[in-house]
């Protein structure tokens, strides 16, 4: 099989990823029809794309969840997965991102750096996941290459380096000049397998020639080798520069950036060679390291198919002919249809029933695996997303995914108690498949909630219920995710003692609770006891008890966040104290001392960013101004304005209805979480009913 006989340095594990209608789906259908993976064009607009395989997504014309596939070029073996570029998907990037080696950061070349954009680079950055970059739709009216370069620089702090020029722009656009080459690429046909290599064009040789040293100066100041070559003025082989730019690029150091039209079917070859020239196999990338989960010391993991398996489940898809698949990156060893596995988070055994090699939603079975592949897996029922398997002697623990808040909630009701049964088995597979999907119980009202990432978010794991899983179900008025937290310091005391005809239970604590800052987590445990006064056996049971004390908060029963716990003094009973009291005595003290530090309620603030025509701007910030906003500034971008504000969430439902009205349906806009904040009283009081 020709997966079994690609060396591990010419397998490639990439990521595109980029805002919105950037034109990621569109990319990598040509980058499959180019590597001869399919024989026509998929179109996103037609919904005949393979990487949009859900029938939402061939609706609605976005990607909702990332896809893998696999395909070859020159040799090398791509495994690309296709991101979504909707804010409310953005855990979907988040986790391809973390199993990932390298990405390709597409951008439209008419709007630059938009704010999802901004999104996934930090994300990207996070992770430290070499980069290149492809300015797409260069034919589009207003796209300007170099404004979209600089946008780079100015909102993303990148240092992107053109190893490409566009030849026109626009309708204009015709081809590529090759800086490396000091070529121009030119395309015969329209569906693009056809191109020529000619001579620059004379009216563009200067441009090109000062686009080339300024390419060359750039990698110098990373290799001083080269630097003496360039400062000598000595002629450097097109090999060398290639080194030197791959060298950089895995570095972080530089950002190579191509162009092309993806639609036009411009500009993919070039960006496949840049794939296999500039971005990583999994050998060059920095080790990766788990922890021993007993001593907690970090244990390197070797990139060997000789060592014991080592893999991380980054995604769960429900596949309604194979059942739960669960999609690992192996980062050692080797796998066998047919062994069990050790989950290390959960410690049960699973047996590995199936190993498939995807393509978007189409299937290829394979004997075994090994270090560096990116392979779903059948037969993990227990195992969900962000956990370790294990194969071998070794116990190692990966670094788990870190998954945002949910900020909005609605209630889901089933019809029938027929429903009640489908609803159960639909949220069980649709949570398992979705990280950023909560599922809780109103307990006053008894209602079904779902939390999600946005009204899209929530609407589409409607949908999916009611078509994949056949549920009739009402469902009620999306709700905001308020948080509660304190504004002051305080202490509390925690007694719980209880005497009956036998052994009784005795739990004493004494707590200290202070303010956390947003970026520090939402909750800090710290014991500060000396002498042994509780012993530690019972420390774990305090915080746990506190734990279950932050999931309601003493305002109005919303979780608590941004907190800091210390543990100060208290008491314990030889024979009478147990974790149990304890658990219950640290929830007592915890409550005890929130109520004493001035709690506030909290609610999800949105970033909001409106691309709009001019004559409309002055109606859309009157209304931006009845919503409790606050302007946080004006840009101008591609002939349009843009307006930016934070808006609170509870004022942005069904928005996108008013922004069509009051601009004529010319104006975007884009919503995305941005952090909470306190809620003013006025409107606290209102919420609260008093």
């Amino acid at each position: 099989m020709k997966e079994r006989t690609v060396p591990l340095e010419a397998v490639r594990n990439i990521g595109i990823m980029a805002h919105i209608d950037a034109g990621k789906t569109t990319t990598t259908e040509r980058i499959l029809f180019y590597t001869g993976k399919k024989h026509k064009f998929g179109n996103v607009d037609e919904g005949t794309a393979t990487m949009d395989w859900m029938d939402q997504e061939k609706e609605r014309g976005i990607t909702i969840t990332s896809a893998a596939t696999t395909c070859f070029w020159k040799d090398h073996r791509i495994n690309i997965i296709d991101t979504p570029g909707h804010v409310d998907f953005t855990i979907e990037v988040e986790r391809s991102l973390r199993v990932l080696d390298g990405a390709v950061a597409l951008f439209d070349a008419q709007a630059g750096v938009e704010p999802q954009s901004e999104t996934v680079w930090r994300q990207a950055d996070k992770y430290k996941v070499p980069r290149i970059a492809f300015m797409n739709k260069m034919d589009k009216t207003g796209a300007d290459f170099s404004a979209s370069v600089a946008s780079m620089v100015r909102k993303l702090k990148a240092n992107p380096v053109p190893i490409q020029l566009p030849i026109g722009s626009e309708s204009n656009f015709s081809g590529v000049i090759d800086l490396i080459q000091m070529k121009a690429i030119s395309w015969d046909s329209d569906d693009g397998t056809s191109f020529r290599t000619n001579e620059i064009p004379d009216d563009m040789l200067d441009t090109a020639e000062e686009a080339r040293e300024e390419l060359v100066s750039h990698i110098a100041e990373f290799d001083e080798e080269l630097m003496e070559m360039y400062i000598e003025g000595e002629d450097i082989p097109l090999q060398r520069i290639k080194d030197a730019i791959r060298k950089s690029t895995l570095a972080n150091k530089i950002v190579p950036i191509l162009c092309g039209s993806a639609f036009k079917n411009r500009g993919i070859q070039p960006l496949l060679d840049a794939i296999v020239d500039y971005l990583p196999a999994p050998t060059e990338v920095p080790p990766v390291h788990g922890i021993d989960p007993i001593t907690e010391t970090p244990v390197p993991v070797s990139l060997s198919e000789d060592d014991d398996f080592v893999g991380l489940a980054f995604k769960i898809m429900v596949d309604p002919f194979v059942g739960k698949l669960t999609f690992v990156r192996v980062y050692s060893g080797r796998l066998t249809k047919g062994n069990y596995v050790m989950n290390i988070n959960k410690r049960i055994k699973e047996r590995v029933a199936r190993l498939i090699f995807m393509h978007a939603d189409k299937r290829e079975e394979v004997d075994y695996i090994r270090a560096g592949d990116i392979v779903a897996i059948v037969g993990l029922r227990n195992t969900t997303t962000g956990e370790t398997i294990l194969f071998g002697n070794k116990e190692i623990l990966l670094e788990n995914i870190e998954f945002p808040e949910p900020v909005i909630s609605i209630a889901v009701e089933p019809m029938t108690k027929d429903d009640l049964d489908k609803l159960s088995k639909a949220l069980q597979a649709l949570s398992d498949e979705d990280p950023s999907l909560k599922v809780s119980s109103d307990p006053e009202s008894g209602e079904t909630v779902i939390s999600g990432m946005g009204e899209l978010h929530l609407e589409i794991v409607v949908e999916r219920m009611r078509r994949e899983f056949g549920v009739n179900l009402r469902v009620g008025h999306p709700q905001v995710a308020y948080r509660e937290t304190i504004s002051e310091q305080a202490e509390g005391v925690g007694k719980h003692i209880r005497q009956s005809g036998g052994r009784g239970q005795y739990g004493h604590v004494v707590l200290r609770v202070e303010p956390l800052d947003e970026s520090t987590g939402n909750f800090v445990f710290e014991d500060a006891t000396k002498g042994g006064i509780i012993p530690k056996e019972f420390i774990p049971a305090i915080s746990g008890g506190i734990r279950q004390a932050m999931d309601s908060g003493v305002i109005a029963g919303y979780p608590m966040v941004n907190i800091k716990a210390t543990l100060l003094d208290g008491s314990y009973h030889e024979v009478d104290s147990s974790e149990i009291a304890f658990t219950i005595a640290g929830s007592l003290a915890f409550k005890d001392a929130v109520r004493k530090a001035r709690p506030v309620l909290l609610e999800p603030i949105m970033h909001v960013e409106i691309s709009t025509p001019e004559e409309y701007m002055g109606d859309i910030i009157a209304d931006l101004n009845s919503r409790r906003s606050k302007i946080e500034g004006f840009d101008t971008r591609a002939g349009l304005k843009i307006i930016k504000a934070f808006v609170p969430l509870s004022e942005l439902f069904g928005y996108a209805t008013v922004v069509r009205s009051l601009s004529q349906g010319r104006a975007v806009h884009i919503i995305q979480f941005s952090h909470n904040s306190v809620v003013p009283e006025k409107v606290s009081t209102r919420l609260l009913g008093l």
